[in-house]
C-alpha cells in the first residue's frame, strides 16, 4: 500500500491507536479488501476513526456543565458503478470488520473483481499536507486551567461595560485520529486537533435586552487561547451587543447592500458553495449544473475552496478518502471553472478529484463538502466602497440562513447591520434579512474590496444530516441590488 504523508509519525500514531490494540495490521486490512473483491466491484475502502472530545460551559460565573466522550469504529464502503454499499461497526475486532465487509457485498455481482488488490508489503510514499501539529488539545491544559480560562473570559466581559448583565462562555476540544485504507493500495492517516472558545453576552439598557456573541479557534491545542486572543473574542461579543442596544428597526425593500469582510462569507458558502458540490451537479439538481465555462458572476468575482490553509478550522491534511486536500478554483473572473468533488462523483462526471470527500464520522458515508470557501481580493478600498453608496445597508455579521440548492434562493439574518446614507455609516439596525438568489446576486457585484478576511474559526456546515467544521471568507463587497426584509 502507498503511505500518503504528511508523515510516518501520523501513520504510526494511527496504527498504534486504531489497529495494534485490536489485533489488526496491514495484512488484516488487505485480506478484508481482497474478500470484498471476490465479487465484482469497482472500489472499496475502510475508514478507521477514534475521536476524543470534550466541552465545558460557564454561566452565571459557574462552570455548570462538562462533557467528555470517546467514539471509535470503522466504516466499510464498496462502490459498484453509481451504487454504494456501506456498513460500519464500533467494534474494531477482525471478525466485526469482516462481517461489515460481508454486508457490503449486496450491491456486487458474483465473479472476480475488476482490480487486483495490492499486498500489504507494497508500500511506497505519496506526499500529503502538513498543515497543523498532531497535538492532543484535551491534554494541553489540566481541568483547573480549563475552568480558569472560562472564568477569565467572564471577568473580561463583565469588566467591559456595566450594562452587561449575563455572560456565557464555552470551551470545546477534539482529538481526531483517522486511517483510510483503499483498494487501490493507498494507506493514509491524519491526526486532527480542533479547539474553539465561544462567548455570549447579554446587555440591558432602559429595560431593553440584547445579545451579542464572539469566539473562534482552529486546529491547535488550548495554548492558542492567549489573553490577547480571548480579549479579542470578548470585544467581538461586547461590541455586537452594545450596537444592538441602540439599533433601530430595519427598513424593507430593494436596495444596495455592502457586505463586510470575513464571516459574511457564510452567505457565499450557503448560496453559492453548496450549489457547486459535485453530487448536486451530477444529479442535475443544482442551479449551476452543466454550466462550466459560462459566465455565472460579475467579471472580477473569483471564488476558491481551499483545504490547504495552515491551522484553519476547515483545513485537512487529507480528505476522508485519503486524498491530499487542495485549492480548487470554482469561479474565475465570473466564469464557472469547476465543482467540489469526491472520488465517486468525479469518476462518474469524468472530472478531477479535488480532495473534498468529507464525512461526519466512521458511521457516515463521505460526500463532496466544502473546506474553506472564500472570494479573492479585488482592488477597491473598503472606505471607497461605502462612500459610493447613496442609500443602502451595510451588513457586518450574520446569523442563520436557509438556501434552496435547486435555484440558489436564500434568506439570511443579519446580526449586525447599519444604514448607509450619502456614503456614510449612520445608525445600526436590527431585524434585517437578506433575500435573493446566489447566482443572481453574484451578477450584481459591482465593487470588490482589497481586505479579504477569513472567519475566526466558528463555522459548522450541515448537509444530509452530517455536520463538519468549515471556514468562510470574503473581502468587502458592494452588491448593487438585493431585497432586504426588515421590520418597518
Amino acid at each position: 500500500m502507498n503511505i500518503i504523508e504528511p508523515g510516518i509519525r501520523n501513520l504510526a500514531t494511527a496504527k498504534e491507536i486504531l489497529l495494534t490494540p485490536y489485533g489488526l495490521d496491514e495484512s488484516t486490512i488487505t485480506r478484508t479488501l481482497a474478500e470484498i473483491f471476490t465479487h465484482r466491484v469497482d472500489y472499496a475502502d475502510l475508514y478507521f476513526q477514534s475521536t476524543r472530545s470534550e466541552a465545558w460551559s460557564l454561566e452565571e460565573g459557574i462552570v455548570k456543565s462538562g462533557s467528555f466522550s470517546i467514539d471509535q469504529g470503522v466504516g466499510v464502503r464498496v462502490v459498484s458503478g453509481d451504487r454504494t454499499a456501506f456498513a460500519y461497526s464500533d467494534d474494531l475486532s477482525p471478525e466485526s470488520i469482516r462481517q461489515a465487509a460481508i454486508a457490503t457485498r449486496a450491491i456486487a455481482k458474483a465473479g472476480g473483481g475488476k482490480h487486483k488488490i495490492k499486498s500489504a508489503s507494497s508500500l511506497t510514499g505519496v506526499f500529503g499536507r502538513d498543515l497543523y501539529l498532531p497535538s492532543d488539545p484535551l491534554t494541553s491544559l489540566d481541568v483547573t486551567a480549563k475552568v480558569k480560562l472560562l472564568e477569565r473570559v467572564e471577568k473580561m466581559a463583565r469588566g467591559r461595560d456595566p450594562r452587561i448583565v449575563q455572560v456565557m462562555a464555552g470551551l470545546a476540544g477534539e482529538y481526531d485520529v483517522v486511517l483510510v485504507a483503499r483498494s487501490d493500495g493507498a494507506l493514509a492517516a491524519d491526526i486532527r486537533p480542533l479547539v474553539r472558545v465561544s462567548v455570549t453576552v447579554i446587555a440591558e439598557k432602559d429595560g431593553r435586552r440584547e445579545m451579542g456573541s464572539g469566539g473562534g479557534g482552529g486546529r491547535y491545542d488550548y495554548a492558542y487561547f492567549t489573553n490577547e486572543v480571548l480579549s479579542h473574542y470578548v470585544d467581538q461579543a461586547v461590541h455586537a451587543v452594545l450596537v444592538n442596544l441602540d439599533a433601530r428597526p430595519a427598513p424593507a425593500g430593494a436596495m444596495t447592500v455592502v457586505l463586510g469582510p470575513g464571516w459574511p462569507g457564510v452567505l457565499l458558502h450557503e448560496a453559492i458553495g453548496h450549489g457547486l458540490e459535485g453530487d448536486f451537479n451530477r444529479k442535475g439538481s443544482s442551479a449551476f449544473a452543466g454550466r462550466i465555462g459560462e459566465q455565472v458572476a460579475a467579471k472580477d468575482v473569483t471564488v476558491v475552496d481551499d483545504g490547504t490553509l495552515p491551522n484553519r478550522r476547515g483545513s485537512l491534511n487529507i480528505d476522508d478518502e485519503g486524498n491530499p486536500t487542495q485549492c480548487t478554483t470554482l469561479i474565475e473572473d465570473g466564469i464557472l471553472r469547476g465543482y467540489i468533488q469526491d472520488s465517486l462523483n468525479a469518476r462518474l462526471m469524468k472530472m478531477p478529484v479535488t480532495g473534498n470527500a468529507r464525512r461526519e464520522s466512521y458511521a457516515a458515508l463521505p460526500m463532496p463538502r466544502m473546506t474553506n470557501t472564500y472570494m479573492l481580493n479585488g482592488d477597491k478600498d473598503p472606505g471607497e466602497i461605502l462612500a459610493s453608496v447613496k442609500n443602502g445597508l451595510y451588513a457586518v455579521n450574520f446569523g442563520g440562513g436557509q438556501v434552496d440548492i435547486t435555484n440558489g434562493k436564500f434568506v439570511f439574518s443579519a446580526f449586525e447591520a447599519y444604514m448607509i446614507e450619502n456614503g456614510k455609516i449612520t445608525y445600526p439596525v436590527k431585524g434585517a434579512t437578506l433575500i435573493g438568489s446566489g447566482p443572481e446576486s453574484l451578477k450584481y457585484v459591482t465593487m470588490i474590496g482589497n481586505d479579504m478576511t477569513l472567519d475566526g474559526g466558528v463555522g459548522v456546515c450541515g448537509k444530509e444530516g452530517q455536520s463538519v467544521p468549515v471556514g468562510v471568507g470574503q473581502p468587502t463587497l458592494r452588491i448593487e441590488k438585493m431585497t432586504v426584509g426588515g421590520t418597518v
